[in-house]
């Protein structure tokens, strides 16, 4: 009987909180509208799926080996990690995680030893997260995919739709005036760089949004990159009824042409001069608007197919 006890203990059943039986509830929402509405499912596919697994209680894929071994609940593994943080009193294992959070980069790593040499490892989740997410690697290669996939035919043909472009960007301002005005209202607590980080999801950019959030609020990355991509997804769904409300049946039967052909000459040159100009004058761009160009020149040069078509 007590073996029996102990398995439905160590069950992800018992250990199940309302917070993750409420996140894997959304995840097969997401799971649902992506493979019987065809609802984005390149992006909420992975995203459904990614965040199943980050849910599942007791399996600890998205934690570090430190938060595996608090999440046990084992006082000696608990009093170990407390002397590895130099923590002198604490009651629960928050005030161990607290303390973890609040330490140096060098106690970081004593307490992950302490936490490897007790048994616990990162979760698989984790890991992916460290080296392709923490790092910034991962966007920028997403950004590099971006600009092979980007014809800026239509763009070079009538330059005046820039500014269709520009627009867009009111979307970022007003999300970070709205994050702003909610702490002042006192109903949220962001910060400027927390607010700056929101900010992105109004330019409805993915890969922006998690370069931006891993920069500035790397604690809101994920709630950050769920709501980009949730609120990419939902285009279709927001879209229309605003197209019917603002344009006639005719107008929206027009047949959109190119102006003018485009030389081969000004689709090689166009990412190098972006990437120079806006590199000049703003520098911190450089990395995420270099990899953009970068794969657009794959695409537009002709001499590398294998690695544009890739």
């Amino acid at each position: 009987m007590d073996k029996l006890l102990s398995l439905w203990y160590e069950s992800g059943i018992y250990q199940m909180a309302l917070g993750q039986f409420s996140m894997i509830v959304v995840c097969l929402l997401l799971l649902y509208l992506a493979i019987k509405r065809g609802f984005e499912p390149l992006l909420l596919v992975p995203i459904g799926f990614g965040g199943l697994l980050a849910n599942i209680p007791a399996a600890g894929l998205a934690f570090s080996a430190v938060e595996n071994a608090i999440n046990s609940g084992n006082p000696d593994v608990l009093q170990s990690l407390a002397q590895s943080l130099q923590l002198a009193t604490w009651e629960t294992g928050k005030d161990i995680y607290s303390a973890y959070e609040s330490a140096s980069a060098s106690v970081h790593i004593l307490a992950e030893q302490t936490a490897k040499d007790l048994g616990f490892l990162n979760g698989m989740l984790y890991n992916f997260y460290t080296i392709s997410i923490a790092s910034g690697a991962a966007p920028l290669i997403i950004f590099m995919g971006v600009g092979a996939m980007t014809d800026f035919g239509p763009l070079l043909a009538n330059p005046k739709t820039l500014l269709l472009g520009a627009a867009a960007q009111f979307g970022i301002f007003a999300t970070v005036l709205g994050a702003l005005g909610l702490t002042s209202l006192g109903l949220m607590d962001f910060s400027l760089a927390d607010a700056a980080a929101i900010g992105i999801i109004g330019g409805a950019d993915g890969p922006t949004a998690i370069y931006v959030a891993s920069l500035l609020a790397p604690d809101l990355l994920g709630a950050i990159a769920v709501a980009a991509y949730s609120y990419m997804a939902l285009v279709p769904l927001i879209q229309p009824p605003i197209m019917r409300a603002l344009t006639t049946e005719k107008e929206r039967q027009i047949v959109m042409v190119q102006l003018r052909p485009i030389s081969k000459v000004e689709k090689v040159c166009f990412p190098l001069v972006l990437l120079i100009l806006v590199a000049l004058f703003l520098p911190s761009a450089a990395p995420l608007l270099g990899m953009f160009c970068l794969g657009n020149l794959m695409r537009e040069c002709g001499v590398v197919d294998r690695l544009s078509d890739t």
